[in-house]
């Protein structure tokens, strides 16, 4: 039996150990009230009156400071909103540096942060992306099925602009970022639990004691036998205190235990067909995804292969996609050397002269950090295909899928880092050192002062120097 000094402990290390938002703040940047649709102040109302429900049935004291955000909200007061938000959260013992509130940091706050990404995403955004990214992934998805949306918009943006984010209409919508967290736990069930089966205390506590058991016995194996690969993955921060108790914490412990919850939400509604937005790649899912649209299915028995009608049906898909957002440029044969132009041309000089796609989207970050990071995730589930020596699928074709769509995520945000170091990875493994060294040189000129990119660059240019490579990339044909 593992040893642990406190599970409650635990668990508030785990959940501070993820960012709200994998999104810019709003930093102070004046609103356009035009960028809210009206049915933004009705969703305020509505998650109001819910939040007061939920303190009565569960019998919570909560801060006067959560009806004022809510007041804001409902007046369309962004600025007020804004520095709400900024003061709750400091209250909310959920994030770096917060304290702990017994009446912010409540099932409540969940409603809190519908709300504010949401909000973020009409303020940050480009109107017509915005709704382009909730409405499109609303429409997608059938009737009664239970829906994992895992980044801010992936999250915000679906509740607020479904019919009820309440009563599940037109489906249920569920963060698989915070699983761990025994109040959204809270939440849910009181929103949910006579519909559907959500994880009982038993359950989450069994997915508890299943990782740290699981991480135990791979610590203890990187400890044996150091000169084979780590089994602890980065992120997962992992030790042993002096008195002989396991202490873990990190974002990669935090999904792994979010991901165990799942599965059980998974086993358990077995009448439910189940769409994934995925903001961590959570690894028992991968045998079971396939693209659909902008998301994911998770099909209820793992997939041998992806079809070519699948394949097919993503490719046309983001080709349309891509061409409304770029121009009609990119294709399956564009190089490398073609895609980085572009971003040099568009993203870093910022020349319009010869653009023929919307300029409003690639004016607005959000949007093009909320796209790119869509479709790199399904660029990272082909890639895994490709890595998982089992697939039956056709290689050379998944091959060609995987580059296209790793290069469609680059184009539609260079800047992006998830873009930028899932395609890295891809052609260096590829044995395509050039077009990596490439790819992360033009990230650079966008965020010259990220050192984790200075970091890859520098990791890349060591291994073509030990090979003796050239620095200058190939063409490909896809």
């Amino acid at each position: 039996m593992v040893k642990c000094a406190s599970r409650i402990a635990f668990w508030m290390v785990l959940v501070a150990a993820i960012p709200l938002s994998v999104y810019c703040a709003t930093d102070g940047k004046p609103f356009d009230s035009a960028q809210f649709p009206p049915q933004f102040l009705q969703f305020c109302a509505a998650k109001e009156q819910q939040a007061r429900k939920l303190a009565d049935q569960l019998d919570l004291k909560v801060s006067p400071q959560i009806w004022d955000y809510f007041k804001s909200a409902k007046q369309g007061d962004w600025t007020a909103v804004s520095n709400a938000y900024v003061r709750l959260k400091r209250r909310a013992n959920q994030y770096e540096g917060s304290k702990d509130d017994p009446t912010v940091g409540t099932p409540v706050w969940q409603t809190i942060i519908e709300v504010q990404t949401a909000y973020e995403a009409f303020a940050l955004g480009e109107l017509k992306y915005t709704l382009a990214y909730g409405e499109g992934i609303i429409r997608s998805i059938p009737p009664g099925s239970i829906y994992f949306g895992g980044t801010d918009p992936g999250r915000g943006l679906v509740t607020a602009l479904c019919k009820s984010h309440e009563r599940g209409d037109p489906f249920y919508t569920i963060t698989q970022n915070a699983l761990a967290d025994s109040r959204y736990i809270d939440y849910l069930r009181a929103m949910y639990g006579r519909r559907i089966y959500l994880p009982t205390t038993n359950d989450v506590q069994n997915a508890f004691q299943d990782y740290m058991e699981d991480v135990q016995q791979r610590m203890k194996h990187d400890r044996r036998f150091s000169n084979e690969p780590r089994q602890v993955k980065a992120g997962e921060n992992v030790h042993m205190s002096e008195d002989g108790r396991l202490q873990v914490s990190g974002q990669t412990a935090v999904m792994m235990i979010n991901a165990l919850i799942a599965k059980v939400i998974f086993d358990h509604n077995t009448n439910c067909e189940y769409y994934v937005e995925e903001s961590f790649p959570l690894d028992w899912m991968y045998p079971y995804l396939s693209p659909h649209e902008l998301i994911f299915k998770l099909n209820r028995s793992p997939l041998p292969s992806l079809t070519a009608e699948v394949l097919d049906q993503d490719h046309a898909f983001w080709t349309q996609k891509c061409q409304s957002m770029l121009g009609d440029w990119l294709k399956p044969g564009t190089s490398v050397t073609d895609v980085c132009a572009f971003a040099r041309t568009v993203y870093v000089n910022k020349d319009l002269s010869h653009f023929r796609g919307d300029q409003r989207y690639v004016g607005n970050e959000y949007a093009c950090k909320s796209f790119s990071k869509l479709r790199s995730s399904i660029a990272g589930v082909y890639n895994w295909r490709l890595d998982n020596k089992t697939d039956g699928s056709d290689k050379a074709r998944l091959l060609a899928e995987t580059d296209y769509a790793y290069r469609q995520a680059f184009a539609l945000c260079p800047y992006s880092p998830e873009a930028v170091f899932r395609y890295a990875n891809f052609l260096s493994a590829q044995n395509r050192l050039p077009e990596a060294i490439l790819i992360v040189r033009t990230a650079r000129e966008l965020d010259p002062k990220n050192e984790p990119l200075n970091d890859l660059l520098n990791q890349l240019l060591d291994q073509r120097n030990s090979k003796g490579g050239a620095d200058a990339p190939h063409q490909e044909n896809g």
